[in-house]
């Protein structure tokens, strides 16, 4: 004995793997969306001016391995792999709560007074982390301009990390002043 089908049913069945293929094709975009939206570069700069003629503020903060001779949230810094200015330098940079980073300096150019690193390891909600350091000269002494891009890890908004890498480039360069006599 065979079950009769209403009439409908195949349109229903034909409806319903539409349907389905449909949503699949919305969860793929709504999922490549949400990939693509945490893969978004962010960037922060941040400047300070000073009246310290350029050398004197480069001679300063140029020394990738001595950060906590002028930034007031670090503790210590240990170079484990090179000499502290030249590319391949690796850092355990340790803020005065405990917090460890290990960083690489990739790019350091004294003639320019600029140098680039990146974030290996680190406590903070970023990824990608790719920050620059500069000095300038201007009318009435020098400017360090510190910027960087990043993404931000899964949990964190944009703006919170945002604020968190300014707030550490402001207590850095708004210190500065104060160490360079």
């Amino acid at each position: 004995m065979t079950t009769a089908q209403p009439p409908h049913a195949g349109s229903f069945a034909r409806v319903g793997k539409r349907s389905l293929q449909a949503l699949a094709a919305i969860a793929l975009t709504i999922g490549a969306s949400a990939v693509m939206a945490a893969e978004r570069t962010l960037s922060v700069v941040e400047s300070v001016q000073l009246a310290s003629a350029p050398a004197k503020t480069w001679d300063t903060i140029k020394n990738f391995s001595t950060w906590q001779a002028w930034h007031p949230a670090f503790a210590s810094t240990d170079v484990v792999q090179g000499d502290g200015h030249s590319r391949g330098t690796v850092r355990v940079l340790t803020t005065k709560d405990g917090g460890k980073f290990t960083e690489e300096l990739v790019a350091y150019d004294a003639a320019s007074r600029s140098y680039q690193y990146r974030i290996v390891e680190s406590p903070a909600p970023v990824v990608g982390y790719v920050s620059t350091i500069e000095v300038k000269a201007t009318k009435t002494g020098s400017s360090v301009v510190w910027s960087s891009t990043f993404q931000v890890k899964p949990g964190t908004s944009d703006e919170d990390a945002k604020n968190l890498i300014s707030g550490v480039y402001r207590a850095g360069l708004d210190h500065l002043a104060a160490v360079i006599k």
